[in-house]
């Protein structure tokens, strides 16, 4: 993070394409805009730009009061699910006899273009602009050096026609970018793939998350990317099998076959209430924290192996087993209150297709329905390579 020396040389010079400051303590659309400006560094300094609120133009300190409440809600822009995919930025308070000033630091993405609410924002010196069509190119492009995770790299053997044109144009993209930059676009199908990191210019294929999201049979690619739910009559896998069915297909397919999995396996029972003169119905787990839960393993899951997601109902508890450990800055520490994003893309489709509405709470969205429904806390066990949750049956 900046320090205190290093904030008060920004203070003295002129505002430029790593420096935006502003007076304003509420303006949500400014604040993000900026965010997404810096982490895409069109001008490729690869290094951190600032938002500084409680300054003026000419770099007087305004006399502005920071508040946790105004910390937070600078926080709040990474979970919101209006910037994606998510930048890396912190939030720090700096008090000065003349006033405070709150601090974005935010850092170049590894995955450009950064977009908010369907926008590509980049700096221009000291201006912020929507980006041209070249320059959301240039950065589509600078991206590919710098692709770390799984998702964004080609799928080598695949071509164009494996994905779903029809699927890419009435599921997805009037969702993930505005209505004006649709009207206005007359790029060809592939740079447009290729912007919302679908499609990789160079080697002229898909990437894996093209391929994951719309193609038909991600599985001829990827051969574990699928959900297997098996229902058990006995307390192990030995018991007898009363029902088997696989969630497949490209990703809103699977997401829309997991509801349909979960809801005609939600068991009701009757339970007496007020001194056992009225019945109310209950459920043996919490669909929110099941369909959390589910989501969770699909987005975070190791898509390089060979096996599914695992998501087995025994008569007195389940189990949700996928691929892959903790990752990135995710300890066993630090879980489940850190965040780390193995498939960033596939996290953004998942916002842009409804399934996910803030990032880094459906753990404790899950928590919390567990509770609510008089459910054990669920139980988390991880190594390298896997991830498992268990839930208990809720007991009367």
């Amino acid at each position: 993070m900046i320090t205190e020396p290093e904030l008060l040389s920004l203070l003295a010079d002129l505002e430029s394409d790593r420096v935006e400051r502003t007076i304003s303590t509420s303006n949500t659309d400014k604040f993000a805009q900026a965010v997404c400006s810096f982490a895409n560094d069109l001008p490729g300094h690869r290094k951190p730009g600032y938002l500084l609120l409680g300054v003026e133009d000419d770099g007087r300190l305004a006399g502005l009061k920071v508040t946790d409440d105004l910390l937070q809600s600078l926080g709040a822009l990474r979970s919101d699910g209006n910037i994606q995919p998510i930048p890396a930025f912190t939030v720090a308070r700096f008090s000065f006899p003349s006033g405070d000033v709150a601090v974005v630091e935010v850092l170049p993405a590894d995955l450009p273009p950064v977009r908010y609410k369907g926008r590509v924002y980049i700096r221009i010196g000291p201006r912020r602009a929507t980006a041209s069509e070249q320059e959301e190119r240039l950065l589509t492009e600078r991206r590919v050096s710098q692709a770390l995770t799984f998702d964004a790299l080609p799928c080598l053997e695949s071509t164009l026609t494996d994905l779903s044109e029809d699927r890419f144009r009435l599921t997805y993209l009037r969702h993930a970018v505005s209505e004006e930059v649709i009207a206005e676009n007359g790029r060809p199908l592939k740079v447009q793939l290729a912007s919302l990191r679908f499609f990789d210019l160079r080697q002229d294929c898909p990437t894996y998350a093209g391929i994951l999201v719309l193609a038909d049979r991600p599985m001829h690619y990827l051969p574990g990317a699928y959900v297997q739910f098996v229902r058990y009559a006995g307390p192990d896998l030995a018991s007898e099998v009363l029902d088997e069915k696989r969630a497949l297909g490209d990703l809103r397919t699977m997401l829309q076959t997991l509801d349909l999995i979960v809801d005609a396996n939600l068991r009701q029972r009757p339970v007496a209430v007020e001194g056992g003169f009225v019945e109310t119905m209950i459920h043996d787990y919490p669909r929110v924290a099941l369909r959390e839960l589910l989501l969770n393993a699909v987005i975070h899951r190791n898509y390089q192996s060979t096996a599914p997601i695992r998501f087995y109902c025994f008569p007195d508890h389940l189990t949700i087993d996928n691929p892959g450990g903790l990752y990135g800055d995710v300890s066993p520490e630090s879980f489940p209150r850190a965040t780390g994003y193995r498939n960033p893309i596939i996290a953004e489709a998942s916002r842009v297709l409804g399934y996910t509405n803030r990032f880094g709470q459906g753990i404790a969205r899950a928590t919390k329905a567990l509770e609510l429904n008089g459910n054990p806390p669920a139980e988390f066990a991880f190594d390298q390579s896997s991830f498992r949750v268990t839930l208990r049956r809720r007991k009367d």
